[in-house]
C-alpha cells in the first residue's frame, strides 16, 4: 500500500494505519520517521536527529516535559529514563498504546503519562519546562491548524520554559519532497509564525546539510525496486560523513532544522 492510498481516510486514518503496520516493529522507526523506507534509512534519519537534539534534552530529576505528537514513544522513553516526568501526546491511538506497551516493558511507565489529542486542541492541564515535538508541525499541512497547534504548546509552556522543535526547514522554500501528508515549509516562515505565537527564538541548528537524500527522494518512485534500494544504500553512505560530524553547524545548508524557542522576553540559556 502506498502512502497516497493510505491518506485517502484522511491525516488519522493515514497515521492510525502506519501504526498498525510499524509501531510494534522494533524501534518503531517506519511508523515515525520514513514511510516505506528500509530499516539502514530510517536509522539513520534517527542519528542524525539524536545529534542534533543532544544539547537540549540534558534534564534534570523531575523536569516537566511534553513530547508533543510523541508517536512510539522514543523521545518519551529516553527522558523519563533520566528522570524526567513526561507527557506524551498523539492523535494516533494506535501509537499512544505502543508507547504505554514500551513503557510498561522498560519500567517506566510511573514516569510517563501517555494522551490522545489533537495538537491543534492540545489540553493536559498542565504546564511543561521542556516542550518537545520533533518531524510533527511539517506533516500538518492547513495553516491555521498549524498555529493553532503552535499556539497551544506555547500555552503549556511554562513561564521560564524551553520549547524545542526539530522540522523540515530548508533556508529557501523547496517543494520537491512535498506530498499529501508533508511539507518543507521555508525556515522564514516558521520564524514568523512564531513571532505571531509569542514566541522568542533562542538557538537554532541543523540536522542534515547533506543533499543528497532530498535529491534522490522525487525521483524514487520511477526506479525499479532493485536499483531504489541499491540508490538509497548509495544516498545514505554518501549523506552520513558529512550530517553526523557538521549536521548542527552547516544550518544553512541543513532540511531540517532544531529551533529553541522561549516565551517573548524570556532569555533561557542552555
Amino acid at each position: 500500500m502506498d502512502p497516497q492510498s493510505l491518506i485517502a481516510g484522511g491525516t488519522v486514518h493515514y497515521w492510525e494505519e502506519r501504526a498498525r503496520r510499524f509501531a510494534a516493529s522494533g524501534a518503531g522507526l517506519a511508523a515515525v520517521c520514513s514511510f516505506g523506507m528500509p530499516l539502514f534509512y530510517n536509522r539513520a534519519i534517527d542519528l542524525s536527529q539524536r545529534l542534533a537534539l543532544r544539547p537540549w534534552l540534558g534534564v534534570q530529576r523531575g523536569t516537566r516535559v511534553l513530547d508533543a505528537g510523541c508517536g512510539v514513544g522514543r523521545w518519551s522513553l529516553l527522558l523519563a529514563a533520566r528522570g524526567a516526568a513526561v507527557t506524551g501526546i498523539d492523535h494516533s491511538a494506535i501509537m499512544i498504546a505502543e508507547a504505554r506497551r514500551r513503557a510498561r516493558i522498560a519500567g517506566l511507565r510511573g514516569s510517563c503519562r501517555f494522551l490522545v489529542q489533537d495538537l491543534a486542541a492540545l489540553d493536559t492541564g498542565d504546564r511543561y519546562d521542556l516542550v518537545l515535538s520533533v518531524t510533527v508541525l511539517q506533516h500538518i499541512l492547513e495553516t491555521g491548524a498549524l498555529r493553532a497547534a503552535l499556539r497551544r504548546m506555547a500555552a503549556h509552556l511554562a513561564a521560564d520554559g524551553r520549547l524545542v522543535l526539530l522540522e523540515a526547514a530548508p533556508d529557501r522554500a523547496i517543494s520537491r519532497c512535498d506530498s499529501a501528508i508533508f511539507r518543507a515549509r521555508a525556515r522564514s516562515s516558521y520564524l514568523r509564525l512564531f513571532a505571531e505565537c509569542g514566541l522568542e527564538l533562542h538557538a537554532l541548528s541543523g540536522v542534515d546539510p547533506a543533499p543528497f537524500r532530498t535529491w534522490l527522494l522525487p525521483h524514487l518512485p520511477r526506479l525499479p525496486r532493485g536499483l531504489r534500494l541499491a540508490a538509497l544504500a548509495a544516498v545514505t553512505a554518501a549523506s552520513l560523513p558529512v550530517d553526523v560530524p557538521f549536521g548542527r553547524s552547516l544550518v544553512g545548508r541543513s532540511w531540517h532544522a532544531v529551533f529553541v524557542l522561549g516565551h517573548a522576553g524570556r532569555r533561557n540559556a542552555q
